[in-house]
């Protein structure tokens, strides 16, 4: 592992479901492997900036142990790309989104789904116009994915 505190922001479209999710499933993996990083979410878009994550997140990581409820929806701004050493998106159109903002020297972009092996190039279904049960996929996902990037920065 390098000398540097690996920076991580995760990046989907409102910042309500799937990123938070993906920050608190990554922070539960890091600490349990001892890991120091900075962990962050955003969205590609800001139109639920300032609001806590759908009630549905929320529930679904409480089941898994997390209280996200404190975290609060933000848009990706540009001091991000120098601030983090990895944005990882969680859909192929964030992370489009993300290579136009992105300046020449910035922070490595991937797919969160490219760390899992026999993943790459797929995205974490976005749940929130389904139902339930799509949270529980989500959280499958992400938490998997944390693993395996958390294991990555760690060896």
């Amino acid at each position: 592992m390098s000398a540097a505190k690996p920076a991580i922001l995760f990046v989907c479209l409102g910042n309500i479901c799937r990123s938070p999710l993906a920050e608190a499933a990554f922070r539960l993996e890091a600490e349990r492997a001892g890991l120091d990083a900075e962990v962050d979410s955003a969205g590609t878009g800001g139109w639920h900036a300032g609001e806590p994550p759908d009630p549905r997140a929320q529930a679904v990581a409480r089941r898994n142990g997390v209280d996200i409820s404190g975290y609060r929806a933000r848009q990706v701004e540009p001091a991000d790309f120098a601030r983090f050493s990895h944005i990882v998106a969680l859909d192929g159109d964030n992370l489009a989104v993300l290579r136009r903002l992105r300046p020449k020297e910035g922070a490595a972009l991937s797919l969160l789904l490219d760390h899992v092996p026999g993943r790459r190039g797929e995205a974490v279904a976005d749940p929130y116009y389904g139902a339930d049960a799509g949270f529980d996929a989500t959280w499958a996902d992400v938490t998997l994915a944390a693993r395996h990037l958390v294991r990555a920065l760690t060896t």
